[in-house]
């Protein structure tokens, strides 16, 4: 899958595809089920297809039912999704989305995420030398 791969997924087959990481694996009605506003079932099996021929999900027969999987393991495709967030929101900079994030969420923090916090940073000092 290219680098840009996931910025031509719409709304919906970015939901679809959060459905099937969320999930590991569902079925069309599975999927239908967990859109927020569904379409009816045509428009989610067709969605579904789409997402098939770029290459973003798979089909395994189970019965007489077909089960949808996503193709990209889930961590290829978070980092993937990260590094779009990056460019998009915070010029490529780490450190802006951390700022970000901490100042969204710094009062919901336990001492113990904030240690880990702490610990992921020392360990990417000590990597980055």
């Amino acid at each position: 899958m290219s680098k840009t791969a996931h910025r031509d997924l719409s709304r919906r087959e970015r939901q679809i595809m959060d459905i099937l990481y969320q999930r590991g694996r569902a079925s069309a009605q599975e999927v239908m089920e967990n859109l927020p506003d569904s379409p009816g079932y045509s428009a989610v099996r067709a969605m579904l297809r789409v997402l098939e021929e770029k290459g973003h999900a798979r089909n395994e027969e189970e019965g007489l039912r077909y089960i949808f999987l996503p193709t990209v393991p889930r961590e290829r495709a978070k980092r993937s999704a990260v590094k779009h967030l990056l460019q998009t929101f915070f010029d490529g900079s780490a450190t802006q989305a951390v700022a970000a994030l901490l100042d969204a969420s710094a009062s919901e923090l336990s001492r113990e995420e904030l240690d880990r916090l702490a610990e992921l940073i020392d360990k990417a000092r000590r990597e980055g030398k």
